[in-house]
Parts: structure tokens; sequence; C-alpha cells
């Protein structure tokens, strides 16, 4: 991939475990990757390829035991955060890189009304007082597009809408106006309606802020509205990474095939019925991953030298994939 001066985020050989009683399993397995200041980066592929590990290795918050960051770097701006002590990642987390996660009610705490969730962030990292920083989580609220800010500020996780909570949470990771802000499918519980103004809304506050944005998703849907460049994951490695256009045209790997032609398209030919393809087999578990190519079980185009490892090579301009398939042309 490209040298690393023009990114705000790298990952270079990135390598997170988990070390259980069955086995240690390869949860993100040497994955590469790297995102410019002001872009948007998604990351899509099925339940289990990494795509979160990935997310909380950034924020390092994967739990020791049984997770561990095995090696590879992390780097920030020009800090690779793997080196930084545990005192330093939290100055970094909420103020530098935040986190919208997937579930709201999860992350919200239940006995703490909103207003004072929001202040706690800006308390800590911006040193404002109480009073400073009950007004700003209100104007925090009035940015996510929340009515009736001043009520809401005073209420309980419990009292809003999943749509609410969402906003709420996406407010508090911009309290501090951060470099880059991670969305772990951001839109997963909420119904299409509120999704599509979920995503709206990233967007905006993404062009008025300037801020980077990784968006993880198993939806290539909410990455073409989205994303300028897309990351394909499966069994914890990065398998085809292009910006959206080229991928969505002429995707490359047999996997991101697969997805594409698994989600329904509205410029079929209607005077048929268009059959939606699923992906054979299922997805192998990271205790006991087959050897060589990670797809082969599940891959139409297997030949003999899929048995080895194939390596992620730039096939096109800003085009890699993960494929001996590309390697024969």
């Amino acid at each position: 991939m490209a040298g690393d001066n023009h990114f705000l985020l790298t990952i270079r050989n990135l390598h997170t475990y988990f070390y259980t009683d069955e086995g240690v399993a390869k949860a993100v397995d040497g994955v590469d990757l790297e995102l410019e200041e002001g872009g948007t980066l998604g990351v899509v592929g099925e339940s289990g390829c990494g795509k979160s590990v990935t997310a909380l290795s950034i924020m390092r918050l994967i739990p020791d035991p049984p997770g561990k960051i095995a090696r590879g770097e992390i780097r920030f701006a020009g800090t690779d955060l793997l080196r930084l002590s545990e005192a330093e990642m939290r100055r970094i987390r909420g103020r530098s890189i935040s986190m919208i996660f997937q579930e709201p009610m999860t992350s919200l705490n239940p006995v703490f009304q909103i207003g004072d969730q929001i202040s706690e962030v800006l308390r800590l990292h911006e040193g404002m007082s109480r009073r400073d920083a009950w007004s700003r989580s209100v104007e925090m609220l009035r940015l996510v597009g929340i009515p009736s800010p001043e009520r809401r500020v005073q209420e309980y996780p419990h009292q809003l809408s999943g749509g609410m909570r969402q906003r709420a949470m996406i407010a508090m990771a911009l309290a501090c106006s951060p470099k880059l802000m991670i969305a772990d499918e951001p839109t997963t519980a909420l119904d299409v309606t509120i999704q599509a103004q979920i995503l709206e809304l990233i967007n905006r506050l993404q062009r008025e802020k300037g801020m980077s944005v990784m968006l993880i998703t198993h939806n290539l849907g909410v990455i073409a509205e989205t994303a300028r460049k897309v990351a394909v994951m499966y069994a914890g490695r990065v398998v085809e990474y292009a910006e959206v256009k080229p991928i969505f045209a002429t995707p490359l790997h047999p996997y991101t095939q697969g997805l594409l032609k698994s989600i329904p398209r509205l410029d079929e030919d209607h005077s048929r019925k268009a059959r939606l393809e699923a992906i054979p087999g299922l997805v192998p578990s990271l205790l006991d991953l087959p050897p060589g190519c990670k797809f082969s079980n599940r891959c139409r185009f297997v030949f003999d030298k899929c048995q080895q490892e194939p390596d992620l090579i730039e096939v096109a301009p800003g085009h890699w994939v993960r494929c001996w398939l590309q390697g024969k042309k």
C-alpha cells in the first residue's frame, strides 16, 4: 500500500489473537489498512471476519485475558498506539479517536442522564466546569438533530428511542471534535428510515468537521452510500481493498463477488426474476482455519495453488486483492 506519510491512520501487519481452552483464535491475522485525513474507509465482511476486533485493537480495548495484540503497528497521526502506556492511551480515547458502538443500550449507562454522560467526556478531556460541560452537551444533542435537547439532556437512555440513543452516542463521540471516528455497525438495530437518517448525519458531520471516519458494517449498501474506500475482510484478513467504484464495478476477489451477488439490485432486467446467489458453505472457525487461502473451501474457482496462502497484491492502481487468480493473469 502507499507510504504512511499521507495517512492519518495506518495499520501494518496487525495480529490480534484470543487464547482459549480450545486453542488460539486468530481474529485478526496480518491486517494492513490505511485511512486518509478527512476520508472515509468502509470495512465490510460477514460476522466473525475481524472487523470489530480491528476497531477494538485501534482503541486498545481488547480484553486481556483472553485477547492480546500479538504484533503489528497501529500508527495514528505519526504515533504508534501500541507503544503508548495505558494512561497515554486514555488521553487519546474520546478526544482524538472516538468510537460509536452498534448497540447504544449496552454502551450508555442506564443510571445516568444523557447530559451527565456527555458532560463526563468534556470534563475529562477538555477540563470544562460542570455548567459549561452541561451547556455543551445540549449543543451537541442539537447538532445531531435531537429535538428539544434541553429536555432530552435530562433524560435516561431507556426514555429515548433507538434512533435517539444512537444520535446521543454520536453526540458523545463528537463532543471533543476527534480526528478519527470509528462507527461499528452504527445502524444495525435501527429500522430502515432511521438507518438512512443516521448515515446522512454521519456524512454531514464529517463534511462539516473534516474528521476521518472508519465505518464497519456487513451491509454493502451502507458502504456504497458512505465510504470512499473499502476493505473487504474474511477470516481475519483483508482480501480486497480499493476505492468504492472499482469494488462495485469490477470486484476481483471471489468473496467480494459473492457478497455483491447476494444483495438485491434495482437495475436487473424486470422481464425475469433475478435470483439472489448465496455464498456456499460456512465461514471457517478461527480455531481451525483451512491451510492456504482461507476462502478456498467456499470458492468455485479453487485450484491447486490455493493450498498456499496468497499475498495481498496491487493488481491495478490502488486496487489490492489477495487471490491466486489475479496472479495467473
